[in-house]
């Protein structure tokens, strides 16, 4: 049954005209993100607090990051024109993956989806029809794949849907707590950048805002549901081209929402992916045969296996980890917990203290900018990682402090709390990777 599964041969049409689409996707994120400043502002910095692991990134900070990204974008290009393919493939995973790795200020789901789907791309034949490869080796012609190559981003996507669905289910979301918060922030630019008296009037209406509220969650439970069911795929595509398109305007999320919808290509038959997009092309019908099947693919279905139930374990972790993930952040990422709580510091204060003295405040300006002081305020380990950070400066100069961090915080509104326990010296604080941070506080949800 599982060889039937995975190894039936279909149509390539699908991961063909999804290489286009990716490939020209991470193209405009990675140019892009020079045109808007956004790798000036990320990574053009003194520290970018990294994931734990790959603190020596930090050499690349400054004029390297500029030339990675415009690397990337030449490497989108290679795959969207399947050109040296495996080159392109290979390039970007790598690239990308380390410029994910060596910031967390702006961490972001579809940057870790990214990652996971630029993998996927190294191992898909989808350079075998309508590519520069193909132009110049013939040999490397091919108009079918198995049907792994698929099925590898139907389940990605709908682990993703799934679990953003499930992490709705809490007072903040359920109440309009969050998402209003967010409504009204793009109210406000809709009003005061464009003059859109009446759109921003609908965003700030509180039944409407309850109305998208459970939309969101009824939507990412569904939508995969619905576009595997012949009968209602097509109201399922244009309520996904809507939903997308709507938070591409409201809520400003970057490529993501043009990247969820070009995982629809997949759900349709692959002989109306063929007929819509290569209409010259020969189709080759969906068939399996025992032959195929053989000793060579096991090391398929084991790495598929695999790599899923990892899927399936890590959103569930902060389960398992003291302490509520949308306070201590242990367990939010890759997680696919996406746009759920505000997080609002009413201010940080980082203490050094050397032997005999009295603590001195430090001025956080000197070191970070107003954007990462923002998100250091709210996540324990950014406040870990830049102590460690300030002691080994301190260290350098010889000289032996301790560190204390003071930082309230408030989630969707409610009332500010102390996020560190008090009198805790982060020069002698060790991180614990699996299990819970003591040193921060118990959180007592309280909304206004």
């Amino acid at each position: 049954m599982l060889n039937k599964w995975l190894f039936t041969k279909q149509d390539n049409s699908p991961i063909v005209i999804f290489r286009i689409f990716f490939g020209l996707l991470v193209t405009l994120e990675s140019w892009g993100a020079i045109a808007t400043s956004w790798v000036h502002q990320t990574f053009d910095v003194s520290y970018s607090f990294p994931f734990f692991g790959f603190e020596w990134t930090q050499i690349l900070l400054g004029i390297p990051m500029y030339v990675l990204y415009v690397i990337m974008g030449f490497f989108g290009i290679g795959i969207m024109l399947g050109y040296k393919y495996r080159i392109a493939t290979v390039g970007f995973f790598l690239l990308w993956t380390l410029t994910y790795v060596m910031q967390k200020v702006n961490y972001n789901n579809h940057y870790y989806l990214l990652v996971l789907v630029s993998a996927f791309m190294i191992v898909i034949p989808a350079n075998r029809y309508k590519s520069l490869d193909v132009k110049y080796n013939p040999n490397l012609a091919c108009d079918f794949t198995y049907s792994w190559t698929t099925l590898l981003f139907k389940i990605q996507i709908a682990i993703v849907y799934f679990y953003a669905s499930v992490a709705k289910f809490y007072k903040g979301w359920l109440d309009n707590d969050f998402l209003s918060i967010r409504l009204n922030q793009s109210a406000d630019w809709f009003q005061n950048e464009l003059g859109f008296s009446s759109f921003s009037m609908l965003l700030r209406n509180e039944i409407f805002q309850y109305i998208l509220s459970y939309s969101g969650i009824f939507f990412d439970m569904f939508i995969i549901p619905l576009l595997l069911y012949k009968k209602t795929r097509n109201i399922a595509f244009f309520a996904m081209l809507f939903f997308h398109f709507f938070n591409s305007i409201t809520l400003h999320i970057g490529i993501f929402p043009y990247f969820a919808m070009a995982f629809a290509v997949f759900f349709y038959p692959t002989k109306t992916i063929q007929k819509l997009f290569f209409p010259k092309k020969h189709f080759v019908p969906t068939q399996y045969t025992n032959n195929d099947t053989q000793q060579q693919f096991t090391i398929i279905k084991v790495l598929f296996i695999t790599y899923f139930l990892v899927q399936i374990a890590l959103p569930i972790r902060h389960w398992f980890i003291k302490g509520d993930v949308l306070w201590t952040e242990e367990g939010h990422r890759m997680s696919w917990r996406m746009m759920l709580r505000a997080k609002t510091p009413l201010g940080i204060k980082v203490y050094i203290q050397e032997a005999n003295k009295p603590k001195e405040l430090l001025d956080l300006k000197n070191h970070l900018t107003q954007t990462q002081i923002n998100s250091m305020s709210t996540k324990p380990d950014m406040m870990y990682q830049f102590a460690k950070h300030v002691q080994f400066l301190k260290e350098k100069e010889g000289k032996k402090v301790k560190i204390y961090i003071s930082s309230q915080v408030a989630i969707n509104r409610g009332s500010y709390q102390e996020m560190i326990k008090p009198n805790t010296d982060f020069s002698t604080v060790q991180w614990k990777t699996f299990g819970h941070q003591n040193w921060i506080t118990e959180y007592e949800p309280s909304f206004k």
